[in-house]
């Protein structure tokens, strides 16, 4: 089983924000910053739901309602180009670049795929290096590692 806390949110349109993080709301009262926040377990079931079988291995794919509350039309294309990644396929950030038609965007793709507001669900963690290596994620290498291995990716790094 996956030990991690998450932060996760959903708006009545569907799941919002996942985060795994220590458990603190701050990072989420900064991204709903005009929202009032209310805590509703039931609102949050199916999505709990979801990821705990995904992090027991026994999910490959996420079948949520996403409401995507913020990012600029660039970051969102990036988002939905993450979607595309398959269960246990990776992708080099030069690869999303080119999917959304604008190749010499790789940096500002890292850019966008670090402020993903909807972790593991819109994939983040399958992007790596274009040598194979891994890079950044909001959740620390470690975080990514155990995703990838949920996942088959064998990493030699």
């Amino acid at each position: 089983m996956f030990d991690r806390l998450y932060t996760i949110a959903s708006t009545e349109k569907g799941l919002a924000y996942v985060s795994p993080d220590d458990g603190s709301l701050i990072p989420l009262k900064k991204h709903f910053k005009d929202f009032d926040l209310q805590e509703d377990a039931s609102m949050n079931a199916g999505s709990i739901k979801q990821l705990e079988e995904y992090t027991e291995g026994s999910r490959k794919e996420f079948h949520l309602d996403l409401d995507i509350q913020s990012g600029t039309p660039f970051q969102q294309a990036v988002w939905q180009a993450l979607l595309t990644i398959p269960f246990g396929q990776t992708r080099h950030y030069g690869a999303i670049a080119d999917g959304i038609n604008n190749p010499k965007a790789v940096r500002a793709v890292g850019g966008a795929i670090g402020r993903n507001p909807i972790s593991i669900v819109i994939p983040c963690h399958r992007i790596i290096g274009k040598n194979g290596s891994l890079t950044g994620y909001s959740g620390g290498i470690d975080v990514k590692k155990k995703l990838l291995a949920i996942e088959g990716v064998q990493q030699g790094v």
